[in-house]
């Protein structure tokens, strides 16, 4: 399978690469992320573990349009079909509305909602040429819910939660699937310092194993949302 995994220098978005990469099929896989360093490190990292996979990296701002047009055309030049999308690039400022910063809102929804909803556009027509694909896009428990101090972050999810289901009911016809993630706190590098029991909250590879699993369904079948919280609840 070609493999295309926004945010996938850490965190979440590695912990997806690595559950595929880990079946013994000689998948290929086209990383972004914004950190040059670490998304090069990673990269090497998981061709040096599963050296049946095709490992490519290539830096993207997914809320620079101009960006995300270089990535895709650079996917192009080296395939033509896409079976997995996982829109998983994030940002998290706190903050309410009443009183943060100026300017928060645009770019937060320039990740969660432009970046989403850029990204697909330009990758769709070849999915829909061949008829098949599954887009994964990543959101959070808290485009359910809106939470203290979740301000922007909250309004952004709920945007891109909105896109989600819409993608969903427009790809049918043309057998692609769209699944919706919303995960509660699961532990990346955004909660190291902040004095949270890792054992409190879920896993980065819980939510990969869902999406592995969604993954590999029949293509008769679709899981179109998946909804995860810690065990003890939402902190």
């Amino acid at each position: 399978m070609n493999i295309i995994i926004t945010g996938a220098s850490k965190g979440l978005g590695k912990a997806i690469a690595e559950i595929f990469a880990d079946d013994n099929q000689s998948h290929t896989f086209f990383l972004c992320a914004r950190n040059k360093e670490v998304l090069e490190i990673t990269g090497k990292e998981l061709q040096h573990r599963f050296p049946r996979i095709n490992m490519y990296t290539k830096v993207c701002d997914v809320s620079d349009k101009e960006s995300m047009q270089e990535f895709v055309s650079w996917i192009f030049g080296l395939t033509k079909k896409i079976d997995i999308l996982v829109n998983n690039a994030g940002i998290f400022l706190p903050g309410s509305v009443h009183n943060e910063q100026d300017g928060v809102l645009e770019k937060m929804m320039d990740v969660y909602l432009y970046g989403t909803y850029h990204l697909t556009r330009l990758l769709l027509p070849k999915m829909m040429q061949v008829k098949s694909g599954h887009i994964f896009n990543i959101c959070s428990i808290a485009a359910l819910q809106a939470y203290n101090n979740g301000g922007t972050y909250s309004i952004s999810e709920f945007a891109k939660y909105g896109f989600s289901k819409n993608l969903r009911e427009e790809m049918k016809p043309y057998g692609i699937k769209v699944t919706h993630i919303l995960p509660g706190a699961a532990y990346t590098d955004s909660w190291s310092g902040s004095g949270i029991d890792p054992k409190r909250i879920m896993e980065a590879a819980d939510i990969a194993k869902m999406i592995y699993a969604a993954a590999h369904l029949s293509p008769q079948a679709c899981v179109e949302e998946i909804i995860m919280r810690p065990q003890l609840g939402d902190i």
